[in-house]
């Protein structure tokens, strides 16, 4: 007898719907075919224990299952619930009616328990696209799933539930989650706040610049001056996530299975900090089977990476396509993935082996020639790509005693998401553009017109720095956000001369 369901695989952030096909005829053996991978070809094992613990038993005659379509890989245990069910039906064992309204997903234990899965959300988006009534999975992924609307998510715990679900003789009321108003209950629910950050006055203004155009920045001073703190308070003062960006963020993080149990939607922008140990795949995403990398888990949210000298240089050049093309593109023989990596970039290194160059109190122990060694290890090509090179010195003690109040989070992000909307205003009839950092070269002339003071200044500058045309370019993205935060339509030389100051490892004197 020849049974089906169906269920799902996930590739990149997006899911294919699989059909789960059973046949049980006279012979013997278990047979499987469909392209699966080691996972799932053991689940026969852990499928045969499941039933005997819901008090059925594993046909002995022989059972084929085909996982269609036939040329795409199937990974991973989560397809145990579904192969359970269908061999179930297919040797008369339950009647399921049921069975083929619903998508099904789950990895069972050997005592027919359900525990969570991967890429939950991309194949309830799929299932929901494909007109199914609804999506059978463990219960502590139905959070995740019922984000998607107009999809009947059921939430089990056993296969002996599901059993008695999909025969019909149990009623579970399917998970409702009002999307919308969850949120906007959450939105913006940070930890940090920049009102803990006392003095630094001039590094919260580089930050706010970066955050209103979406600009990559470095930071650079001596330990303990405040950079990672710093750093971590961006996502902050960042505008908050859209409906849309949250949903696609969200599907990143379940299919690199980082969501956690009972976690439904993200609604903070996300803040990765991978160690400098870190290899380029785990960076950039790939392995046998791809997985998104660092870059992708950031996806509309802030990349840090502290102590950036001392990551391998090999793991730093990967990175430069994927900041311009905010996106990456993982390439097998038999398959090409698309992940997105629109993330800022923040970094933060120290400016020499000893960590006091520059300092204003305390004296360099470095060697000659040893400063430039440290910073050559992070090279020209990426630096360009960095809009904003952030001197970082440490605070006074006055200033960390004193009773001045910081401005909050909530006040610097009320200036970024106007200067943000400005933004959004320039760019409507443009596809895949919505802030100052995005711009392409062509738009830049138009878009970043300076009168002939600000020429004269910003030559003199490129002669003086050395500065590289793309360099050029972003000095004028800088100074067209800076005047957005201003609220003037044009570019002013102080504008320009503010966005030109931070330049500072172009300049002389970093060269050790």
């Amino acid at each position: 007898m020849v049974s089906k369901t169906f269920g799902g695989a996930v590739h990149g952030v997006n899911a294919t719907t699989i059909t789960v096909e059973v046949n049980v005829t006279q012979g013997q053996h278990f047979h499987m075919s469909g392209l699966p991978d080691n996972a799932v070809k053991e689940s026969a094992h852990r499928v045969e224990s499941a039933m005997k613990t819901a008090g059925f038993f594993m046909p002995r005659n022989k059972v084929v299952v085909n996982l269609a379509p036939a040329d795409i890989r199937k990974e991973g245990s989560a397809y145990d619930l579904p192969l359970a069910l269908t061999i179930l039906k297919a040797s008369g064992q339950i009647e399921a009616e049921l069975l083929e309204q619903y998508i099904i997903m789950g990895e069972l234990a050997l005592d027919g328990a359900l525990r969570p899965i991967k890429g939950v959300l991309p194949i309830a988006i799929q299932a929901r696209k494909e007109g199914f009534k609804g999506f059978i999975l463990p219960k502590s992924n139905a959070s995740e799933a019922a984000i998607v609307n107009n999809l009947d998510i059921i939430g089990i715990e056993t296969l002996g539930e599901a059993i008695e679900f999909i025969s019909g003789r149990l009623a579970i009321e399917p998970l409702t989650v009002d999307t919308r108003d969850m949120f906007m209950s959450q939105l913006n629910s940070y930890d940090s706040d920049f009102r803990d950050v006392q003095g630094q006055e001039n590094i919260k203004r580089a930050l706010e610049i970066a955050a209103a155009g979406g600009h990559n920045v470095i930071m650079i001073g001596p330990p303990g001056a405040g950079k990672t703190m710093l750093a971590k308070r961006l996502p902050s003062i960042l505008p908050p996530l859209t409906l849309n960006e949250a949903l696609e963020t969200t599907k990143i993080h379940s299919v690199a299975g980082r969501l956690g149990a009972h976690a439904s939607l993200l609604t903070t922008r996300p803040f990765r900090s991978p160690h400098h140990t870190i290899s380029d795949i785990a960076l950039v995403g790939g392995g046998g089977n791809p997985q998104p990398g660092e870059i992708s888990l950031s996806h509309n949210g802030v990349l840090f990476l502290d102590e950036l000298p001392e990551f391998k240089r090999s793991v730093l050049e990967v990175m430069r396509q994927p900041m311009e093309e905010r996106r990456v593109t993982i390439s097998r023989a038999k398959i090409s993935i698309d992940y997105p990596a629109n993330f800022m970039l923040v970094a933060s290194m120290n400016p020499c082996p000893c960590g006091y160059y520059n300092h204003p109190e305390k004296e360099c122990v470095c060697g000659p020639g040893i400063v430039q060694r440290y910073l050559s290890k992070v090279s020209g090509p990426l630096l360009d790509r960095i809009d904003l090179h952030v001197e970082v010195v440490p605070v006074s003690f006055d200033e960390m005693t004193g009773k001045r109040k910081s401005e909050t989070s909530d006040e610097i992000r009320a200036r970024v998401v106007k200067a943000r909307e400005t933004q959004s205003l320039r760019f409507k009839d443009q596809k895949e553009v919505y802030c100052n950092a995005m711009m392409p070269s062509n738009m830049v002339k138009d878009i970043c017109w300076i009168n002939e003071a600000g020429k004269v200044l910003l030559k003199t500058a490129m002669e003086r720095l050395g500065l590289s045309a793309r360099a050029y370019d972003r000095i004028l993205k800088v100074s067209r956000t800076i005047a957005d935060l201003a609220g003037t339509p044009e570019i002013k030389i102080e504008h320009l001369a503010e966005a030109i100051q931070y330049r500072s490892l172009d300049r002389d004197g970093w060269a050790g």
